[in-house]
């Protein structure tokens, strides 16, 4: 098969689809791989490192579309791509659909394959290509939201291990799924006091059994989120519902209950947000402030750690790419019930519930319906 790995051209993203480790196994079985010149360099994989194991360095992203049946990705195509993909078409990477009905329409009416990372699901619910990122991210969030409780950026100016004879810093953690986990051993790491809501007990007694003492967990209400974000400093929204949108957990009004200068950070902001007020950022404009509360909702957070983040993603990413470009989508999805989850458009069809319900479609919905036109 002939594999594209194109450079991402998303502002400030810095990873690449594919390491030359990745690229060495598909050439290795006898696939031709296409790399765009400079996709690795953010990355710190450079052009020599690709054409070292058998990969074609190509000029322009226009070639790699062209030249190519699969295309590997990290981030969901944007505008300028939308023209160059193609009804032959296998797009695999992160798409996030339900935070994006025109992402959703373009690729409907393009009639390619498009297979999202973050939908493919193990037997035991997980989410074995969205978990990496989510570590990257849950970690990312106390780094970041650490940074801006600084006054200078107009936090608090609370350091959120506090010191001898003066109090920790206060961290909420909404979800205790794997970015929630990883936010709370962060900020525990660090000596702030931590305190983690989720609705599913059998997550809230893990965190139990695992952290500190200093992480508490509680059932995650209404009612107990008001009740937290009055004297909590830094607040992290880490829920996912597979595929769908996120529920907006803290709505514009109770942000005039928090203190000036807390720092909310919303690591679901790629499906949509769990803040009433989240309005996706880039790493060039990360933050805004509204009611005295900074947000910091970036799309790409792992972006900013570009090795880390390509060098996790490549090695859960390259068994399913490798039976992709072995056996074909059908075959290998026939064959692995994990992947089939992860198709969630098929020749302009919408194949995935969570999105047409997202979008309050029908069941059978195509491009050529009125309300996609």
């Amino acid at each position: 098969m002939k594999i594209g790995v194109p450079k991402e051209i998303k502002n400030n993203e810095s990873r690449v689809g594919m390491t030359p480790a990745g690229v060495f196994e598909l050439t290795k079985n006898n696939h031709i791989v296409f790399v765009q010149s400079t996709a690795g360099d953010g990355s710190g994989f450079f052009d020599e490192d690709y054409r070292n194991v058998g990969a074609i360095i190509v000029k322009s992203i226009e070639e790699v579309y062209s030249l190519s049946e699969m295309i590997i990705k990290v981030k969901e195509p944007i505008t300028e791509e939308y023209p160059l993909i193609k009804p032959h078409h296998i797009l695999f990477t992160y798409f996030h659909f339900a935070s994006s009905e025109a992402l959703t329409v373009a690729m409907l009416k393009s009639k390619a394959v498009c297979i999202a990372y973050e939908t493919v699901e193990d037997t035991d619910g997980s989410l074995p290509l969205l978990t990496p990122m989510s570590e990257v991210a849950g970690r990312m969030a106390i780094q970041q939201g650490a940074k801006y409780l600084e006054k200078p950026i107009k936090g608090r100016g609370v350091l959120l291990g506090g010191v001898p004879g003066v109090p920790p810093g206060r961290v909420l953690v909404l979800g205790a799924g794997v970015v929630g986990v990883q936010a709370a051993k962060m900020a525990a790491g660090l000596g702030a006091h931590v305190t983690i809501l989720d609705t599913n007990m059998k997550r809230l007694r893990y965190v139990n059994d695992v952290m500190p003492s200093h992480v508490v967990t509680e059932f995650s209400s209404e009612y107990n989120i008001r009740r937290h974000i009055k004297d909590h400093d830094l607040i992290i929204g880490g829920v996912l519902i597979k595929g769908s949108k996120a529920p907006k957990l803290i709505t514009k009004e109770m942000l005039k209950e928090m203190r000036p200068g807390t720092v909310i950070v919303d690591v679901a902001v790629d499906q949509g947000g769990c803040f009433e007020t989240t309005v996706p950022t880039t790493h060039e404009n990360p933050t805004y402030i509204i009611d005295d509360v900074i947000h910091y909702c970036v799309a790409n957070m792992p972006g900013a750690v570009p090795y880390t983040s390509t060098m996790a993603l490549t090695n859960v990413t390259l068994p399913y790419v490798l039976s992709l470009a072995n056996l074909g989508w059908e075959k290998a999805c026939e064959k692995d019930v994990s992947l089939a989850k992860g198709l969630n458009i098929v020749n302009g069809k919408c194949v995935y519930k969570e999105i047409i319900d997202a979008f309050d479609w029908k069941e059978n919905h195509f491009v050529s319906e009125p309300e996609t036109v």
